[in-house]
């Protein structure tokens, strides 16, 4: 439902646009404002999911996420739209972490983990590609506003389970809120999502982007140095310095920018170029599923046994092969012969880097499993704006200097440049996860 949420209203845009007589400036923060409460207080909701308890935390967190998006569809005007949008992020930052903390404590043998966080990284995996899907039949064939409402009996379904299966547990002692750690995370890394959503509508020069960048990293720079002194941190130190969670942060972040990029280059080329409607841009998405399955199958097998740099370095390099093809993409290229085999690649990688990344960083956690779940996403969320930003300016800056025939063409070279650029930079992070992450750390 979260994993949806970051996209199945990117289609309907448009139909939102001409309902609530949106401005194009406010258009874009119906996506923004989603991820910038999401990726901004996800480690706060770590520590208050461990501070209420995981049960009560995905109750806390679906209840709030239902009504937001209850708000959301039922929204007069674009200020009404976009608080629902923020308080889905909001709730959405409560119930990830606890979702985490619930499968690491539900599933320690493991067998059993390995099958319960490949079934969890196929569902945040495929997400983006079903939002686009779900997003594109539900504008056309009813209307913008369900793209909200379909939140509401999921949420109720997944309620219905959390109070039949997941069983109350004490909560973890010693568990106080960091408050002045929590100010500068969520504003540090808001600044940081909010610099990258303007980069490519303002430019990386603009003061609206370079400001937020600059004060988003000195912001996280303090954050730093008052985790290291504070009595009971938001974010321990330790838990990003182990070398095993570390290297799955790195891998996780490494495949945000890949992923999320070649989705979002693919988007407009098959309704830009290959002149697809919404529903069957959405079908053409739906292989990125089957690759993650995969992906998600084979590596699940290998949890048990395999080393931590032989789990998180395959993905990275199975991703960066599909931008690779990606990069050999023309504007007269055809779906089966060059798009397939790209969502394939990308969809696989994912699935393998996801599940792995997810199993190691809350292995072992105890107390910080929350914490080390949701600097998973974290790192996700930071990749994926980080890599929309700056490869889409990378595209425009080719496109822009490239003299073809056509725009068309203009584009797909701006893409490819970036594909290829992208490629090179995972290869670069799986030499660098697999050396971070060392030889000598035993397996799950």
């Amino acid at each position: 439902m979260i994993g949806i949420d970051l996209t199945i209203v990117n289609i309907a845009l448009p139909s939102v646009q001409r309902t609530l007589h949106m401005s194009d400036p406010t258009r874009q923060w119906v996506v923004t404002l989603f991820a910038l409460c999401y990726g901004g207080l996800l480690l706060l909701g770590g520590r208050l999911s461990d501070l209420a308890g995981r049960r009560r935390s995905l109750l806390i967190g679906l209840t709030g996420f239902a009504m937001a998006s209850a708000l959301g569809g039922a929204a007069t005007s674009p200020a009404m739209l976009l608080a629902s949008r923020g308080l889905q992020g909001v709730f959405g930052a409560l119930l990830t972490p606890a979702v985490l903390a619930t499968l690491a404590a539900s599933f320690p043998l493991p067998a059993e983990r390995g099958k319960a966080f490949g079934i969890y990284g196929t569902a945040m995996g495929s997400a983006s590609g079903l939002g686009v899907l779900l997003g594109g039949v539900l504008t056309d064939y009813l209307d913008w506003r369900w793209c909200m409402f379909v939140n509401l009996p999921v949420a109720a379904l997944a309620a219905a389970g959390v109070l039949y299966a997941v069983r109350p547990a004490p909560r973890v002692e010693g568990v106080r809120i960091d408050w002045a750690g929590a100010v500068l995370a969520t504003a540090g890394l808001m600044g940081l999502v909010f610099g990258f959503a303007r980069a490519e509508p303002d430019g990386w020069g603009a003061p609206v982007t370079f400001l937020p960048l600059v004060g988003g990293v000195l912001v996280l720079t303090a954050f730093v140095l008052v985790q290291r002194k504070a009595g009971s941190p938001l974010l321990p130190l330790r838990v990003v310095l182990n070398r095993r969670r570390g290297g799955s942060y790195l891998a996780v972040f490494s495949l945000a920018v890949g992923m999320f990029a070649a989705l979002f280059f693919l988007t407009f080329y098959l309704q830009n170029v290959l002149h697809y409607s919404p529903v069957r841009a959405g079908v053409a998405f739906l292989p990125i599923t089957a690759g993650l399955m995969l992906g998600v199958r084979a590596v699940s097998r290998l949890l048990a046994r395999a080393s931590v740099r032989l789990l998180l370095a395959p993905g990275l390099l199975t991703i960066a092969a599909g931008l690779g093809l990606l990069g050999t993409v023309r504007a007269d290229s055809g779906y089966w012969l060059h798009v397939l085999p790209v969502l394939a690649l990308v969809g696989a990688g994912a699935g393998w880097s996801l599940v792995a990344a997810n199993s190691i960083a809350t292995l072992g956690a105890g107390p910080d499993t929350a914490v080390a779940g949701a600097m998973v996403m974290t790192s996700q969320q930071i990749g994926a704006s980080l890599g929309t930003a700056l490869l889409s300016t990378i595209a425009g800056t080719a496109a822009a200097h490239h003299h073809a025939a056509t725009r068309a063409e203009s584009a797909v070279y701006g893409f490819n440049v970036a594909s290829l650029g992208a490629a090179a930079f995972l290869c670069l992070a799986a030499a660098a996860v697999f050396l971070i992450t060392g030889k000598k750390d035993p397996a799950p």
